[in-house]
């Protein structure tokens, strides 16, 4: 009974943080303040008044504009605000449900549980939002303007690390709050490592054939921040999905002429980054469940 309230909650505030983190992603580009002034519409200056900031709703009364001067509104506000609460939702209804599933059977379920347990549960679930909001910012920003700034990034993979470490393990697996410090973080260490290295000899390899930069820094950074946050295997997987999804993107831009020789960069070079944080979305959520679906559809197991 208590799933669905909160996964509610956790939805509406989803929507809220995701208005907000569009808020950053117009404003911070641009130099300015995400506080001041207050909303307004990037064409006439008008300030919106308060209905008008409704997330997700505001967008379809408006029917994606301006009510004063008509200028269409970027498709990406309403995207943003439905990602982030839709995904929010499902990290809190999962890790209840998990909760829940741990209890069944036990006599005394609340009370088998220590605290340490239930704080590590609640670190997760902040955790797992935290990072899914830094994803779904880092995808649009890296979409609209190929670019995954280092002061978001950086102090990402330094957070990931201090999560995992108090944890014990990554996101992508159970916490393990008994293993040793120095272990864990020497794993964290080995995991950035190979994971930015991937990047890294991938660009060194299209800089031998091409002469000219293929990949950004910025990607090498992502994975580390994967990697920080998921571990190696959440961080792999990560990356073999956003590559599946980067190269179904190129495929379906090469079947459509109209694309294909469009003038805006978006289309004719895809950013990496925006599909490798949709594939640590999809590991941050569904991780372990995608690597024993495709172990068993593979032979490897049972």
């Amino acid at each position: 009974m208590f799933s669905f309230p909160a996964t509610i909650l956790a939805g509406l505030l989803g929507l809220a943080f995701g208005s907000f983190l569009n808020v950053c992603l117009t404003r911070w580009p641009a130099g300015e303040s995400v506080v001041k002034p207050r909303s307004h519409c990037r064409a006439c200056e008008r300030t919106l008044a308060w209905w008008e900031n409704i997330p997700l709703v505001s967008w379809l009364a408006l029917r994606g504009r301006c009510r004063t001067c008509g200028t269409a509104i970027s498709i990406r506000y309403p995207m943003v605000e439905l990602a982030v609460g839709a995904l929010w939702a499902t990290t809190v209804f999962q890790t209840i449900h998990h909760f829940q599933n741990a209890q069944a059977g036990l006599p005394y379920p609340i009370a088998s549980f220590s605290a340490l347990y239930l704080l590590q549960s609640a670190t997760t679930i902040g955790a797992k939002m935290l990072l899914i909001w830094l994803l779904v910012g880092l995808a649009a920003l890296d979409a609209e303007r190929f670019w995954l700034p280092d002061i978001v990034t950086v102090p990402a993979i330094l957070l990931g690390v201090a999560v995992s470490t108090f944890r014990g393990d990554s996101l992508f697996e159970s916490p393990n709050p008994s293993a040793p410090i120095l272990l864990r973080l020497l794993n964290l260490a080995f995991a950035i490592l190979v994971a930015a290295g991937i990047i890294l000899l991938i660009r060194w390899i299209y800089w031998l054939i091409r002469r000219r930069e293929g990949i950004g820094l910025g990607d090498a950074k992502l994975m580390a921040l994967l990697a920080a946050w998921l571990g190696l295997p959440g961080a792999l997987l990560s990356f073999v999905m956003g590559v599946v999804l980067g190269a179904l993107a190129g495929v379906a831009i090469l079947g459509m002429p109209k694309l294909r020789h469009a003038k805006s960069p978006g289309l004719t070079r895809l950013p990496l980054g925006t599909f490798l944080c949709i594939g640590g979305i999809a590991a941050t959520l569904w991780g372990p469940q995608i690597l024993a679906g495709y172990l068993r559809w593979s032979g490897l197991s049972r």
